[in-house]
Formats: C-alpha cells, sequence, structure tokens
C-alpha cells in the first residue's frame, strides 16, 4: 500500500508515539551480533541504534541517548516536506532530532530527557 504523500496531511495525522526504552547510536567497524534497531553502512563503518542496555551489556561508550518517537501516518518515501517540518518545528523549540525514514514510517531520536516536551510540540505542529 502507498504511504499519503500530501504534506497536510502528513503533518494533520502524523500521531507522534514514543517507542519504550532509552536507545544509542553506534560507530563500528562492522555490524556487531546483538539485537540491532537501525543500521546504516557508511564509507566510515556501519552506523547502528541498539537499545541502551544493550550496549551497556556489550561494554560500548556512546555519547548520546535517545528517545525514539514515531510518526504513526504512512508516510510515502516520495513525500515532499514533513521531514523539513517536523525538523523545523523542533528546531524552533530548541530540540535536537536524528530521522530515520522506514517502508512505513518516520523515526526520530530525540534527546531521552526532551521525548514528552518533542511530542507536544509536534502534536501541537498536527494542530495548527
Amino acid at each position: 500500500m502507498a504511504g499519503l504523500t500530501d504534506l497536510d496531511a502528513l503533518i494533520r495525522t502524523m500521531e507522534p508515539v514514543r517507542r519504550a526504552g532509552s536507545y544509542v547510536v553506534l560507530s563500528l567497524p562492522e555490524v556487531p551480533d546483538l539485537p540491532l534497531e537501525a543500521t546504516i553502512r557508511e564509507s566510515e563503518g556501519v552506523t547502528v541504534v541498539v537499545a541502551q542496555e544493550t550496549a551497556d551489556a556489550a561494554g560500548f561508550g556512546y555519547d548520546f541517548v535517545a528517545g525514539w518517537i514515531t510518526l504513526t501516518v504512512h508516510s510515502s518515501l516520495e513525500a515532499v516536506g514533513l521531514t523539513a517540518a517536523v525538523a523545523a518545528a523542533l528546531g524552533e523549540a530548541g530540540i535536537s532530532c536524528n530521522v530515520l525514514a522506514g517502508y512505513h514510517h518516520d523515526h526520530l531520536l530525540v534527546p531521552v530527557a526532551e521525548v514528552s516536551r518533542a511530542i507536544e510540540v509536534l502534536r501541537a505542529l498536527a494542530d495548527a
């Protein structure tokens, strides 16, 4: 099923939901034998997102602890403007945001201490 492309509809129905837990981003030389939440191959190595407790148990250090917010609207990979609108709203609120695009949904990694406020900002954007 194709996702939505209409920006107004995407924003109005994005319905941000927090995924339980805290997550960290690691840069490693190869894909580790760990439960991974996301993986991106880069020329410098492999970037992985793992649950914080997974990284702790494996002895990995990290700089950033994130809360994971999923925009539950099914956005098309060809949709234009949703990432920009979300990033602008969070940026205006002083909240950093790292976006992962899945096939069905966009996922936001924000500082774990800012998750509740980020969801409030996103809901206000949807209601505007």
